[in-house]
């Protein structure tokens, strides 16, 4: 118990300090093992728990951030966690800031994807996924908190797949239809519901 206390200060604080120093402050949560770039700070629950407002105090100490990025995350919170995050990264956004999200998309017309994929589903991890996001319920959950919103990837209820030219600045995506290997040419074998929200 006190060792993982005195770890989650030690990464806490680590990570302050390499944010307070970037020029862009640029937070990936959720997976500490991937640092997308250099300018880029990987965190993970034993540091950031996403939904609870005190650990962002206390990691961030009024610090506000110019990006912050989750890829399949989001599928893991129940709907109360999920508003919870959702006001959170908008708080700790700068004006004009974007949280990109990934996730699972509930509307691929794939059989198998939906089944690898839904909650309690046969894929890896999807034993602890609580929601199967559509574009319109994820764009509906960011507006409500203030967020503007981007979609960049995702199917349309008629099976349509729509995308959008994004960059890699607000976040790299490997679950995409750019660079997800299982997509060759024309077939997309894996893609995921991608969206940027801006704080306006």
């Amino acid at each position: 118990m006190i060792k993982d206390f005195i770890k989650k200060i030690k990464g806490s604080v680590e990570i302050y300090f390499q944010l307070y120093i970037l020029k862009k402050r640029k937070l990936n949560v959720g997976n500490s093992n991937i640092n997308l770039t250099n300018d880029w700070m990987p965190t993970d629950i034993d540091t950031l728990n996403i939904t609870l407002a005190s650990d962002w105090k206390n990691l961030f100490h009024g610090i506000q951030l110019d990006n912050i990025m989750a890829e399949h995350v989001w599928e893991h919170l129940t709907d109360a966690d999920t508003a919870l995050a959702n006001k959170n990264c908008y708080d700790y956004l700068k004006k004009g800031g974007r949280l990109r999200l990934a996730v699972p998309d509930g509307n691929n017309p794939d059989k198998d994807y939906i089944k690898w994929v839904r909650p309690g589903g046969n894929g890896v991890g999807a034993d602890d996924h609580k929601i199967l996001y559509t574009y319109d319920v994820m764009k509906s959950r960011l507006e409500k908190v203030g967020f503007e919103v981007e979609l960049l990837e995702y199917w349309d209820e008629t099976g349509k797949f729509h995308f959008t030219d994004w960059t890699n600045e607000a976040g790299l995506v490997r679950r995409s239809r750019r660079y997800d290997e299982r997509n060759e040419g024309e077939k997309l074998g894996y893609t995921s519901l991608i969206v940027d929200a801006i704080k306006k």
